[in-house]
């Protein structure tokens, strides 16, 4: 990530946020006690059966003579791929190489507007690495593999809405947490990434834009490519041996974070297993980012207020007021909004699952029964 992360003190928290605080070491162990076994319990047999998969392709391979090349091929173009983002995909490398070629070319590119976006442009930065480099591996991988789907690495849409109920669940347990944890100081001032985000409403939605962007190229490596290809080597390991990497990635974020980054793993994880597409893990991840970001903004008055960027930008504390007034209007916009498109879905999910049951019904015969009905005559 960019900057380390740095545990804000502590010592005025009271009530339910200073007793999380003061257990946050260990909280992790009775949580994951409890959550683990849920996510095993849910999602059993989608890994009985990646297993099953796996023993009949590895039989399949070991009988014709053959050595499985998947594993090889794809976990070190993994490797490659975390280690050079982590070394060229940062602050660090932008600031001493990408920074000063941008300051040049700013003065022929107006465009550019380096005096005021500075700091975006070293997320843009941070945001394309990740999309070049989590999306590469599809591109390597049908060179490698011709005659592999890159759709079934996760990309298929189809069963998309029969599926979408998961996606409300998995927000139902998420987001009472998120809210809890929204009030600790360690999610609320490490939030959002882009400190400028609360300038203007231009900031703000441009770098959600391209959070979001980086989330669903991060959805397509973790849970679209790593499983998609590992599948039929390690069964359902793969799942969990993805969920390393995953959570060392959040090595830097706020301690619960990183620790909460192992539960998603392998529930994002095994729900693209289960529903063979990553996009109902994409949408939880997204919605719990924005929410995050926004929350965070919140609970420190600072909110966006304006849509003209000022060039220089200090504090929200002189207009909090009225960035509040404007934040509630948006949450009752959003948040009817948010509704409509819950009723929508549902109704789909509906129509889907009356499609299913009616397609998997055996059509009865109107010859046959109508010559019952004679015979009975």
């Amino acid at each position: 990530m960019f900057r380390p992360f740095v545990t804000p003190p502590t010592k005025e928290l009271t009530g339910f946020a200073g007793f999380i605080e003061t257990v946050k070491p260990v909280l992790p162990i009775p949580a994951l006690l409890v959550i683990l076994p849920l996510v095993y319990l849910f999602f059993r047999k989608t890994w009985r059966e990646l297993d099953e998969d796996a023993q009949r392709s590895r039989a399949e391979i070991l009988a014709r003579g053959e050595i499985d090349k998947r594993p090889f091929v794809a976990l070190v173009l993994c490797a490659l791929i975390l280690t050079m983002q982590e070394y060229y995909g940062g602050r660090t490398y932008f600031d001493q190489v990408v920074s000063p070629w941008l300051a040049k070319a700013d003065a022929g590119h107006p465009w550019i507007k380096w005096q005021r976006y500075d700091e975006l442009w070293g997320y843009a930065w941070w945001a394309g690495t990740r999309i070049f480099g989590y999306t590469l591996p599809f591109l390597v991988w049908k060179i490698a593999f011709p005659k592999d789907s890159l759709r079934d690495l996760g990309l298929r849409l189809k069963g998309f809405f029969e599926h979408a109920w998961i996606y409300g669940l998995f927000l139902a347990v998420v987001l009472p947490a998120m809210l809890v944890v929204s009030r600790s100081p360690d999610f609320g001032t490490y939030y959002p990434f882009y400190k400028t985000a609360s300038r203007s409403w231009p900031d703000f939605l441009m770098w959600e834009a391209m959070y979001f962007a980086q989330f669903l190229a991060l959805e397509m490596f973790f849970r679209g490519f790593w499983l998609g290809v590992l599948r039929k080597s390690f069964g359902s390991g793969a799942i969990f041996a993805m969920a390393v990497p995953y959570c060392m990635i959040h090595y830097g974020k706020p301690y619960l974070e990183a620790i909460g980054a192992v539960i998603a793993g392998i529930a994002l994880g095994s729900l693209s297993m289960k529903t063979k597409s990553i996009y109902q893990g994409f949408l939880v991840h997204i919605t719990v980012a924005a929410l995050m970001d926004w929350l965070a903004l919140r609970h420190r008055h600072c909110t966006p207020l304006v849509w003209n960027a000022p060039v220089a930008f200090s504090s929200c504390a002189v207009d909090a007021l009225e960035r509040d007034a404007l934040a509630r209007k948006v949450e009752t916009v959003g948040g009817a909004i948010v509704a409509a498109c819950a009723v929508i879905v549902v109704v789909l999910v509906v129509r889907a699952r009356r499609k299913k049951k009616k397609a998997a019904k055996p059509p009865e015969s109107g010859e046959a029964h109508r010559a019952e009905v004679d015979g009975n005559l």
